[in-house]
């Protein structure tokens, strides 16, 4: 079961990000599939209605759940990252105290990589953020704040 669901995700993936305009060579080097696969799940084949049904709710996990959900069933780390960014529905803003002292736990745990380590301080790219708080469980400092940003920018 943990296979079809990886292809379900795989697949609802795929479309969203040819609704982006991405092309099927670039979907199947992003998700780690060839062009055939791409083409079947573009074209309604290869996912059975109730494992993408699943794969749905899967994406309205909270954020911590969804991608410990997507680390589980899908192995590569980069298929991970482009799944979550792609089928999240939601976007964050991080902002890092001065309390922070720049140890790099965070960066370490941070499944997205959106973390790095510049001049003694976290600096965060919001727009790799998945909301997912691993940052914060390990932060001795308390320095990571994450909030989520309405579709209206608030």
């Amino acid at each position: 079961m943990p296979s079809h669901l990886a292809s379900a995700l795989k697949c609802i993936t795929a479309i969203k990000l040819k609704k982006q305009g991405l092309s099927q060579a670039k979907i199947s080097k992003l998700l780690g599939i060839n062009r055939s696969t791409v083409s079947h799940y573009l074209h309604g084949r290869n996912v059975s209605p109730k494992s993408l049904k699943v794969a749905k709710i899967i994406i309205n996990f909270c954020p911590r759940d969804f991608i410990l959900f997507v680390q589980s069933v899908i192995e590569k780390k980069e298929e991970v990252k482009t799944i979550v960014k792609t089928c999240q529905n939601r976007n964050f803003k991080v902002l890092v105290k001065d309390s922070c002292i720049g140890c790099g736990t965070c960066s370490e745990k941070c499944p997205m990589d959106a973390i790095k380590i510049s001049g003694l301080k976290a600096k965060v790219n919001s727009k790799l953020c998945c909301g997912c708080e691993f940052c914060i469980k390990v932060c001795k400092t308390n320095s990571i704040e994450i909030m989520e940003v309405k579709n209206n920018g608030n």
